[in-house]
């Protein structure tokens, strides 16, 4: 196992507590009898290269969830999928055509609820040989990767806000190029920040 490879499944076996996109928003009151959607998103490390790099993806504008911005590929979990992992597979293979077989499964990060009803959990995985990216059409505009290092500096994170629903919603950032990754998205990655930080 690689060096990198040992120290993120260490970082993956601690106890850490489930995020949401309330975090930062301790007096949003949600509904007692909501029902969250379970998801699966891949966290997929690229380690082929010079440096690891992580594989971001900007939804298509046309979406209903989330339009336009940067998400991990994966999706809510279908009635054939056997599991979260199983349907973070499925659907990146879906939107960006990487081979099932292909992701070398280090394990997950906690469940995060996002402000449109979803239970999301982050697989994390290394992808050690390239492979041809096809973006789905329709689904996702743009397939890019950020660095590792990038997304686990702590410092980089920036904490913002806007109105949303007639409240002021504050929620991590983590600007990367051209590319504002912010959200739900950022806050499962400032989540896999701390706990690499902790190891």
């Amino acid at each position: 196992m690689s060096a990198l490879a040992a120290k993120i499944t260490k970082a993956l076996t601690r106890n850490h507590e489930a995020t949401s996109d309330f975090d930062l928003n301790p007096g949003t009151v949600l509904p007692v009898e909501r029902e969250l959607r379970s998801a699966g998103v891949l966290i997929g490390i690229e380690t082929f290269d010079t440096v690891p790099q992580v594989i971001l993806t900007k939804r298509s504008s046309a979406l209903k969830h989330h339009p336009g911005q940067i998400a991990f590929p994966g999706g809510k979990v279908d009635a054939g999928d056997r599991d979260v992992t199983d349907a973070a597979l499925r659907e990146a293979w879906e939107e960006i055509a990487l081979p099932r077989d292909l992701p070398r499964i280090l394990g997950q990060l906690p469940a995060h609820e996002t402000v449109t009803g979803f239970q999301v959990t982050p697989v994390v995985a290394l992808i050690e040989r390239p492979f041809e990216v096809r973006a789905e059409v329709g689904e996702v505009a743009e397939v890019f990767r950020a660095p590792l290092a990038h997304v686990l500096d702590i410092e980089r994170y920036q904490i913002q806000s806007r109105r949303w629903r007639k409240t002021r919603r504050h929620y991590f950032t983590v600007p990367f190029g051209p590319y504002y990754i912010w959200g739900a998205t950022a806050r499962m990655l400032r989540g896999f920040a701390s706990m690499m930080d902790a190891t």
